[in-house]
């Protein structure tokens, strides 16, 4: 065989280096082709080419999704590279919305529709703010009365040279629909009743709304009855419906399916904390005491500074969204040379009114406390209480940046099995505010006071004391209050303040700086509020925020940690 022959078999089996193509495009478009277009390598001319047919098919496609209908796509060589040019053209605007709505809606409710849609003439076209806008429309239709709604048709007309595309959108409303009655399906252990008893938003004959089932749905869900629950409108088949109710509504059943939770439930737990050192704890839930629905929760908790037992039960609500229970716990403490020994019974009634929950009680209480360096005393009382909580966040998702506002009345007479008449009173806020993207302020103010011709014969859980990681820091708990001999005990009159300062280094960790000040005393006059600063570390722990703090108490010229964690197991 002739030597050029040879050797040019062997250049043909030589393996050719790929080049890795080089994309050129404008930083508007440059980050969408990188994600989603695959360059690959070319090793010769023939995957060249095929590369520049594939480049101008996918390319064209995608650009059209960002509203660029005229792109130019060119695949060479230059300086010994293989680049891919791509020219987006000219980005096309909507030139205008035509929007149709099919039935018998009224003339404020298409107003507030058509007002409502999101792409705009004069906005650029793309494809996923055309895709939101149809479904956004569609949904707030949905949402009231028209529960059979649907998208019957739409289209967007492009002129390319003109840079226009015009839209067009039409729905079909369908009749508009009542609630019917509760078909409930998926229950073994608890009767239909139960259910019944959490609905406050879906009625026979109202009309239907979506945010009404979302409310039952919810409302079920956040019972410890039910693992999962599902709530829907059972429309059937819409051509077969016609309008059965006085204003030409069609009635349709509403469709609640549950399943049940296990009705028993057993958890255990450690924790530190620098109020009251190390603990473990220990609980068990029945969601169904003597089969009747009823809820037990009894549980131990043992620390280094105090330790509690309890037993609480609560019945299922009532029609007006009332809630008692009842309940009695042993606790035995020693904490700033004040040792107690309490225990209480008590019944409670809790109801949800509006955003404001409201909370009645009536507890027997009796207490033995010894104070170090003083003799020991025992405190009864039968105290009516009442109590009412309102929450506001803007965003649920983010109730750090809500306020709070909390107000506690309470007292207590001789003439009803307490040692001492009294009134207490307790007013708590707290808000927090969002400064930027990763910085918010939290502000938080206590104020107590209770009216009594002294604080002999008051057991200390309606008596003050301050101190510690949820009240002033850089002072041990509840160090703050009336010197008894050598014991911290509780006064009449609490005040505390408190701002801190957080920026959220990443999404899980913060950093703080803080200022708090406070005191407890028996009377307003001796009041002296102690003042701590000082800076802290914050975690979104999987188990719960985690804070450590490092405190400088003025009043006593220290430094003091601050930290808590607990974690279930």
């Amino acid at each position: 065989m002739h030597k050029s022959v040879v050797l040019a078999a062997l250049l043909l089996a030589l393996p050719v280096a790929a080049a890795v193509p080089q994309l050129q495009a404008p930083d508007e478009v440059r980050q969408l082709l990188t994600e989603y277009v695959e360059l690959g390598e070319v090793a010769d001319a023939p995957e060249q080419a095929a590369l520049e047919r594939r480049m101008e098919r996918e390319v064209p496609a995608l650009l059209a999704t960002e509203g660029y209908f005229s792109p130019q796509v060119v695949v060479k060589e230059s300086d010994g590279k293989l680049l891919v040019e791509v020219d987006p053209g000219p980005r096309s605007i909507v030139a205008s919305v035509h929007i149709e709505i099919l039935g018998d809606v009224g003339a404020a409710r298409r107003k507030a529709l058509t007002d409502s849609w999101k792409l705009k003439s004069g906005q650029p076209f793309r494809q996923a703010d055309w895709d939101d806008a149809k479904q956004s429309l569609l949904a707030d239709l949905l949402s009231v009365d028209f529960a059979a709604a649907r998208l019957e048709d739409s289209g967007a007309q492009v002129d390319p040279e003109a840079r226009r595309v015009e839209l067009r959108v039409v729905l079909a409303a369908g009749p508009p629909y009542s609630f019917g009655e509760l078909k409930i399906s998926g229950l073994k252990r608890y009767p239909s009743s139960l259910v019944e008893r959490y609905n406050h938003s879906v009625d026979v004959g109202e009309p239907y709304r979506e945010d009404r089932l979302l409310a039952l749905q919810t409302a079920l869900q956040d019972t410890p009855f039910f693992g999962s629950v599902v709530v829907s409108l059972d429309r059937g088949k819409d051509d077969e419906r016609s309008a059965d109710g006085p204003d030409g509504r069609v009635s349709a059943p509403v469709l609640v399916h549950v399943r049940e939770r296990a009705p028993y439930e057993v958890s255990l737990g450690a924790g530190f904390s620098t109020n009251t050192g190390a603990r473990v704890e220990a609980n068990y839930r029945s969601s169904d005491l003597f089969d009747r629905a009823w809820e037990l929760h009894t549980g131990v908790r043992i620390e280094q500074l105090r330790q509690t037992a309890y037993a609480d039960v609560f019945f299922p609500p009532d029609k007006r969204r009332r809630r008692d229970g009842v309940g009695m716990a042993f606790q035995n403490s020693d904490i700033e040379n004040l040792a107690l020994e309490t225990f209480a019974v008590g019944a409670t009634r809790v109801q949800q009114r509006g955003s404001v929950e409201q909370r009645l009680g009536l507890n027997w209480q009796t207490e033995k406390q010894t104070p170090k360096g003083s003799p020991t005393t025992t405190n009864e009382a039968l105290t009516a209480q009442a109590g009412w909580t309102w929450r506001h966040a803007p965003d649920p998702l983010r109730p750090s940046e809500g306020i709070s506002l909390q107000f506690q009345l309470g007292g207590a007479s001789k003439q009803l099995l307490s040692d001492q008449d009294f009134v207490r009173t307790y007013l708590r806020y707290a808000q927090g505010v969002q400064l930027g993207e990763r910085d918010g302020l939290l502000l938080r103010a206590e104020l107590g006071a209770t009216f009594a011709p002294s604080s002999d014969g008051i057991p200390q859980d309606f008596l003050f004391r301050a101190g510690g990681s949820n009240s002033v820091r850089g002072y041990a708990y509840q160090s703050l209050g009336v010197q008894q001999g050598e014991a911290v005990v509780g006064g009449r009159y609490l005040m505390t303040m408190s701002a801190e300062y957080t920026h959220w280094i990443t999404p899980v960790w913060g950093a703080a700086a803080f200022v708090d000040a406070g005191d407890a005393q028996d009377s307003r006059d001796a009041f002296d509020l102690a003042v701590g600063y000082g800076l802290g570390a914050r975690w979104k722990s999987p188990v719960g925020p985690l804070g450590l703090d490092l405190a400088y108490g003025q009043r006593e010229g220290k430094l003091r940690f601050d930290f808590s964690l607990a974690v279930p197991f």
